[in-house]
């Protein structure tokens, strides 16, 4: 995506901030939930548009979820045309694992996404100001920065829940495996190439080839 939107915009380097991203582990159901109307809501909570279908770029509405896949074309922008990739590719949005049947997802998403989306209304008219609006977000230079004074060095969670308790257990499981992999890790710089990694490791696994737990 970014080497794709580099090329759309003729620009090079870095297209993301650089640095390690963040990979946030949701613990309950609920917290899917969440999650998944904070995504979609965000164009509403950023003062952007009144509704998500207002967008004008990527929104997977609710109602896409479990409805089959669909063919999405491959951009104009960094793939040759005469080469092995294909012209479209099918995209199928389906219901996350223990969140219920696809009717009861595709409501409370609904619900919980308009809730969001009234509440930033709200507190946009409350400070007097309006949503940009569709036209104005496109007009929007590319290369431009936002004004200084985005929070910095603020904390970066691992794990997300509601429930106190599961986000603690979360939690002591995420320190685990941090213990086992720094020990696998040094064994191996050592030379110890039969030691096994803890379930979770990616990286040593596809590289290296690294012999991990059972469900790795």
């Amino acid at each position: 995506m970014a080497r794709a939107l580099n090329a759309a915009l003729g620009r090079w380097e870095f297209f993301w901030a650089p640095g390690s991203y963040s990979a946030v582990a949701l613990q309950t159901a609920e917290d899917v939930f969440d999650k998944m109307a904070y995504v979609l809501a965000n164009p509403a909570v950023a003062g952007l548009v009144r509704r998500g279908p207002e967008w004008p770029g990527l929104w997977s509405a609710p109602a896409r979820i479990g409805a089959g896949p669909r063919e999405v074309k491959r951009p104009d922008h960094y793939f040759r045309k005469e080469g092995r990739s294909p012209r479209t590719a099918p995209l199928e949005l389906v219901c996350p694992e223990g969140v219920g049947s696809v009717e009861e997802l595709r409501r409370r998403l609904t619900e919980g996404l308009t809730e969001r989306e009234e509440r930033a209304a709200r507190e946009l008219a409350e400070a007097g100001r309006s949503f940009m609006g569709a036209r104005r977000v496109l007009a929007q230079k590319p290369f431009a920065r936002p004004a200084p004074g985005e929070p910095r060095r603020g904390l970066r969670p691992r794990v997300a829940s509601r429930n106190k308790w599961r986000r603690i257990e979360a939690i002591g499981r995420l320190r685990t495996f941090l213990t086992e992999y720094r020990q696998a890790w040094q064994a191996f710089k050592a030379g110890a190439r039969a030691v096994v990694f803890p379930e979770g490791t990616y990286w040593m696994r596809v590289s290296c080839g690294v012999a991990c737990t059972s469900g790795a």
